[in-house]
């Protein structure tokens, strides 16, 4: 599910010129995709089946992707009902519980050198960090607790933690080859996400994809989000990030620190830092945008897709780096005539 709203509240209400939440969100959007970058490599760093195959991302099933979603957000904006809400938080859960055994996992396997070295033979399934076994309960029981108390004032916390190892474990998997897939995966991105929140009302009558990231009549807000409490706004609400709104650029971002590590390019003279930057740039145009038109939700990638596709084209052209950046990964016999996408 991808949603691209900054408002999680229909209230359309005057909000502090400064927001302490968004500032939070940035932090966490930002510092999810760094993560995400930071911890690739040839594996997990682990040996065994927790290293997960890595998918690359094809012009087509970037489209794809994307015709999935918006079939899905029709669905749920016409039938809310609750077989659909709990199928949602179950999704949540067992993705989110992945996301943070991946991260668990890789992250003390990497302090703690010894552990990828202890096994366990588990039948039908082979051998298996005990590690990993070890930490299986705890993130099914975390996630079941969510689930449990997700109504509390205090279920935010918990989703953040959820959402960010899903996204870091989803980043990790899921990886664009070249600009040439990450152009037409953004592209789509950004007209996807124009269309749902401002023209989607002229043929739905409201905007449904701001309907849906707030649950409409049925009150349930989808669980594929940030959300942050806006804790001095006297009148409450909660500021949202939608998961589409950091995984897509994100997938750019990720591409840079590869491309960058690749060609043993510095911090300055390559292309990942530039890209966080304008990622953080891209996400004040989308808060100060918000504030301006009255709390209207606001299409996020509209912004963040200039401020990081359009930054990685344009620096690539001044730097004579663009040809290479495009055809990255890609076969020397694949470059002559027709390619298939």
């Amino acid at each position: 599910m991808v949603c691209s709203v900054t408002d999680a509240s229909i209230n359309e209400t005057s909000r502090p010129v400064v927001d302490p939440s968004a500032c939070f969100l940035w932090i966490m959007a930002a510092g999810t995709i760094a993560c995400a970058s930071l911890l690739q490599g040839p594996n997990s760093g682990t040996n065994y089946r927790q290293d997960k195959p890595i998918i690359e991302i094809t012009a087509k099933r970037a489209v794809l992707l994307l015709v999935v979603a918006s079939l899905f957000l029709i669905l749920r904006f016409y039938f809310m009902s609750s077989w659909i809400t709990w199928l949602l938080i179950v999704t949540f859960c067992i993705s989110g519980s992945e996301g943070m055994h991946f991260c668990l996992v890789t992250i003390i396997s990497r302090i703690f050198k010894d552990c990828r070295n202890n096994t366990v033979q588990l039948p039908l399934y082979g051998e298996v960090l005990t590690l990993s076994l070890g930490v299986v309960p705890f993130c099914t029981v975390f996630a079941i607790l969510w689930a449990a108390y997700r109504h509390s004032s205090f279920a935010w916390i918990g989703q953040d933690i959820l959402g960010i190892c899903t996204m870091i474990n989803t980043l990790q998997t899921e990886r664009l080859p070249n600009i040439r897939v990450a152009s037409v995966l953004l592209s789509a991105a950004f007209v996807y996400d124009i269309f749902w929140v401002f023209i989607s009302p002229l043929v739905f009558h409201e905007s449904v994809m701001i309907a849906v990231a707030s649950g409409g009549v049925s009150g349930e807000a989808i669980p594929m989000l940030l959300r942050i409490p806006h804790f001095f706004d006297p009148l409450g609400g909660y500021a949202i990030l939608c998961f589409g709104d950091i995984i897509y650029p994100g997938q750019l971002i990720a591409f840079s620190y590869r491309f960058d590590r690749a060609g043993k390019k510095g911090i300055l003279n390559g292309y990942f830092l530039w890209l966080t930057v304008g990622y953080v740039v891209g996400l004040f145009l989308t808060y100060l945008v918000f504030f301006l038109m009255d709390g209207h939700g606001q299409p996020a990638l509209m912004y963040l897709v200039p401020c990081t596709l359009g930054l990685i084209v344009v620096l690539g052209w001044i730097r004579g780096e663009l040809p290479h950046l495009w055809n990255y990964g890609r076969r020397p016999e694949n470059l002559v005539g027709e390619v298939e996408m």
